[in-house]
Formats: C-alpha cells, sequence, structure tokens
C-alpha cells in the first residue's frame, strides 16, 4: 500500500513519516509512505492508496477529495496523534481508510 502525506511544505510529516515506517516495519506491513508539500501533492496523488493531511491544511480536505476524484480516500490526521507524532496510530488511520472501515 501506498500513503501519501501532506502538509504546508512536507518537512512537519516527514518525522511522522520515519515513525510510520518503524511502525510498519516492526508490525511485518509492506508499505510505501512518503510525505510532500501542499504545492506537490498533485504529482503524486495518482501513485497513493491514501492522502493523509497535516492538521495545519486540514482546510484543504474536501479541495483535495475533487482532485482525487473519489480514487482514494483524503483525510486530516488526528491533531493530537500528529502533535505526538505517534507513528503506530497514524498508520491505523491510514490502513482504515484504505479497507474502508
Amino acid at each position: 500500500m501506498n500513503i501519501l502525506l501532506c502538509c504546508s511544505a512536507g518537512m512537519s510529516t516527514s518525522l511522522l513519516v520515519t515513525k510510520m515506517k518503524a511502525s510498519a516495519e516492526s508490525q511485518g506491513i509492506d508499505c510505501k509512505i512518503w510525505a510532500v508539500g501542499n504545492g506537490e501533492v498533485q504529482s503524486h496523488i495518482d501513485s497513493a492508496d491514501v492522502l493523509l493531511l497535516g492538521p495545519q491544511i486540514r482546510f484543504m480536505t474536501e479541495q483535495l477529495k475533487k482532485e482525487a476524484g473519489g480514487r482514494i480516500p483524503v483525510a486530516p490526521i488526528n491533531p493530537m496523534h500528529y502533535g505526538l507524532c505517534n507513528g503506530e496510530e497514524v498508520l491505523k488511520q491510514a490502513i482504515s481508510l484504505i479497507k474502508g472501515e
């Protein structure tokens, strides 16, 4: 599965990506996780199975849902999980969205 994170510049989500990758590896989950800034998301959205947004750009959720054309789930990251950089919980969120739960 391919998990795309997006924030203002892609920098604040980079640490979260590292934590999510560590969680996925410890659980034996094969996935690609990467982060980009909101200005780059268009060129990456077609490669993703889910798009998670940093809380600072949650206002873009509806716009990005339209741009994804319903092909993939798009949702903001829980602000508490984001703030605590809880890779395990954000990975769970991504997997739930991909499964349609």
